[in-house]
């Protein structure tokens, strides 16, 4: 019987890898496909950004040589298959405009972001654990408070939100930095601008599992039994609140990247965000490639730790997978 359990569960595990492997070769091949077409889209000639811009004084024969030597004088899908063979092999080529390799560009940027998402995404965190935890000891009056506050929170777009909390803090109070300059301070306000909408939309799943784990049979025996609502909620309540969240930090830090995009221009912080907008500015095709695979593979990796986490958090995911 254990050997049959135990078999069982591999094979489940086993089925779960298969299928988090082709989400992400499908995720990679939209990615891959989304930014051949966006590219393509941009107006512009990718050439005249190569040999340095509009005030490029190229001969025609140069501008021919050049179409040439990046292989945009082949058919469409070519060139479309040949990004999809570079992006496989990791050969991303230089740079148009800083003619500097591509996987220097990304990795001069890339930790800048890095920190603003991981720090953004604790800061959501801890936002939606104080609006749950707060909601569930307030009783009715206080869950609907903090559901609307919640609400109010997702819904605020980050470039409104950047500008509004730069006017408060940096303008009118000067608390802190406008700009940021490479410090602690200046690393506050990009943080909340990111935190605060991805917190309030983490903190209406946690208190949809609250209202589920409250109206489960142990939940409600135990209050019948006397059990305080606070004894409740550490020992019960918030485990299973939790759950939902976990699945969904994985997506949510994807969206930080892209989030970043409008932060990073907002505060003049460097990053991936403002190379991307820098290189669709000057239609650098290899950058706003590169951008796009890092962004997905980093949203592939994420969500395969966020699942992971939950199927171990929660047993029953592990047991759904293996029937």
């Amino acid at each position: 019987m254990a050997r049959r359990v135990a078999a069982r569960g591999g094979t489940g595990t086993a089925r779960w890898l298969l299928g988090r492997l082709g989400n992400a070769v499908i995720v990679m091949w939209a990615a891959a496909t989304a930014v051949f077409v966006a590219v393509s889209l941009i107006p512009g000639d990718p050439v005249e950004a190569a040999l340095g811009g509009p005030g490029s004084q190229a001969s025609a024969a140069t501008v021919e040589a050049t179409r040439e030597r990046l292989g945009l004088d082949r058919p469409l899908i070519v060139q479309y298959f040949s990004q999809l063979l570079r992006m496989a092999t990791g050969q991303w080529g230089d740079s148009y405009a800083q003619r500097i390799p591509v996987a220097e560009v990304i990795g001069q940027a890339l930790p800048a972001t890095a920190v603003l998402a991981v720090a953004a995404l604790l800061a959501a965190w801890a936002i939606a654990l104080t609006l749950t935890v707060l909601a569930a000891l307030g009783g009715r009056r206080g869950r609907l408070v903090t559901s609307a506050v919640g609400m109010v929170a997702a819904s605020l777009p980050h470039f409104w939100l950047g500008l509004v909390l730069v006017a408060v803090f940096a303008t009118g109070l000067g608390w802190l930095p406008a700009v940021s300059d490479g410090g602690g301070a200046g690393l506050v306000l990009p943080v909340l601008t990111l935190a605060l909408p991805l917190g309030g939309y983490l903190a209406q799943t946690m208190l949809d599992g609250v209202a589920d784990a409250e109206a489960t049979a142990f939940a409600l025996s135990a209050r019948a039994r006397g059990e305080r609502r606070g004894g409740l909620l550490w020992r019960h309540t918030l485990r299973h609140a939790v759950l939902p969240a976990v699945a969904l930090s994985s997506w949510a830090a994807g969206t930080l990247i892209g989030g970043a995009v409008v932060v990073e221009t907002v505060f003049a912080r460097p990053g991936l965000g403002r190379v991307l907008l820098s290189a669709v500015t000057q239609r650098d095709a290899p950058v706003i490639v590169a951008v796009v695979v890092v962004t997905a593979v980093v949203f592939i990796v994420l969500g395969f730790l966020g699942d992971a986490a939950a199927r171990w958090v929660d047993p029953r995911g592990r047991e759904a997978t293996s029937r």
